[in-house]
């Protein structure tokens, strides 16, 4: 196993680690390559190795990392989170992403419960043990996906930006119609989706709701499934709504408290990806470690070679320094309220950085074998790259940081 510097590690903690890697190493990353193979994206979401992996990592709960045990999750503190999210990534990032995304309509259903909500939507979750109740994050939009990103700016108050898809309220219900853009993670084949809308488009963006929306309610229609460069084992795609009607009890928060709660969904999928990337980053650097110690060239291994030596080492450092990064962020922003967004945002801005940039080098050092199809560096490069973007691109999610500073 690699290294923790953590030498307070409790043997519950160790083994929670060691076996989440047994589940990354001999599950997911061999069940993403596969995946990964797989051209037409609409036959990636029908394959029965992304139905059987998901439930495999249901089976063991690892879609419940984010909710307490009260209501059936792993009940995990952020140490531990930080644990099983970089191990999980260091199989398969495409994978993790799509189970911590799926846990979105139940996690803030927890922290804002409701008789219905805990029935209908926290319980079944939780105790789902067959991947038949997926999640998704449904937020950017096909004009506005940044502008979703910069709650507590000028420009989030701007009355001339607002969001175009839109919930109005009617009597008991809520009636809501738009559409959601081609980056819904698990878009294609959520059952319910955690949705970030307009409610009163005079307060601008600022003036938005979130709503837990089941996918099979009349007027709901996905996209295709889009076909992207990296994490191809994670889908993706639009959601149409065309006046689709809601219980009153599914809106989880309006206007007055919209602001705040995506100040805090970004401050956790921030936190979240930067210890994905860690995981990530730690992926690339151990492949390209492992190769340059047996790949000869020049007359010796690769290791031997001081450049090699230097740029390994460099590397090295860039997986520490997520590490200590992203898991100090974790751990103080999972709890703490309100969370330090800004640290959030300088975790995955860094370790998603980080991730590309040792994610190349790793090429580098593989040379004309590491873009070749036959090395997993190939793949882990490219999904590395699709980080600068998702979740925020990260020169936007500097400029929000920055005004927390």
């Amino acid at each position: 196993m690699y290294l923790d510097l953590n030498t307070d590690l409790t043997k519950e903690q160790i083994m929670i680690k060691e076996e989440t890697h047994k589940f990354a190493k001999e599950v997911l990353r061999p069940a993403s390559i596969e995946l990964d193979k797989i051209c037409d994206p609409e036959e990636m979401i029908k394959s029965p190795i992304l139905w059987d992996t998901l439930k495999q990592a249901y089976e063991l709960g690892y879609h419940t990392v984010l909710i307490p045990d009260t209501w059936g999750g792993l009940g995990v503190g952020p140490l531990e989170a930080h644990i099983i999210f970089e191990e999980l990534a260091w199989g398969s990032v495409d994978f993790t992403v799509s189970l911590a995304v799926t846990c979105f309509p139940a996690f803030f259903a927890s922290l804002l419960p409701n008789d219905r909500l805990i029935e209908e939507i926290i319980i079944p979750f939780c105790e789902d043990k067959k991947a038949s109740f997926i999640g998704c994050w449904a937020i950017t939009e096909p004009d506005h996906g940044s502008d979703q990103a910069c709650p507590f700016t000028p420009v989030f108050h701007d009355p001339n930006i607002s969001g175009s898809c839109r919930a109005v309220l009617d009597g008991d219900e809520w009636v809501i119609s738009g559409q959601k853009s081609a980056w819904v993670s698990n878009g294609t084949i959520a059952t319910h989706a955690l949705v970030y809308l307009t409610v009163d488009p005079s307060q601008g963006m600022a003036g938005g709701g979130i709503c837990i929306v089941p996918l099979d309610l009349p007027g709901v229609k996905k996209g295709a499934p889009l076909n992207k460069l990296g994490q191809r084992a994670l889908n993706q795609g639009e959601i149409f709504f065309d006046n689709v009607r809601i219980p009153k009890e599914y809106m989880l928060v309006g206007p007055d408290s919209y602001e705040t709660l995506l100040d805090m969904t970004l401050a956790t999928a921030n936190a979240a990806m930067g210890a994905f990337f860690t995981g990530v980053a730690r992926a690339a650097y151990e492949e390209a470690l492992n190769y340059a110690k047996q790949r000869v060239q020049g007359g010796k291994v690769l290791f031997e070679h001081q450049l090699i030596k230097h740029k390994l080492f460099n590397m090295f450092m860039k997986v520490e320094a997520a590490r200590q990064l992203s898991r100090s962020v974790m751990i103080y922003n999972y709890t703490n309220t309100p969370p330090k967004i800004e640290y959030s945002i300088a975790s995955k801005v860094f370790c998603t950085n980080a991730a590309f940039e040792v994610a190349s080098d790793a090429v580098q050092i593989y040379g004309g074998y590491g873009v070749s199809k036959e090395y997993v560096v190939e793949k882990i490069f490219r999904d590395a790259r699709a980080a600068l973007i998702e979740d925020g691109t990260n020169e936007v999610l500097m400029v929000t940081g920055a005004h927390h500073l």
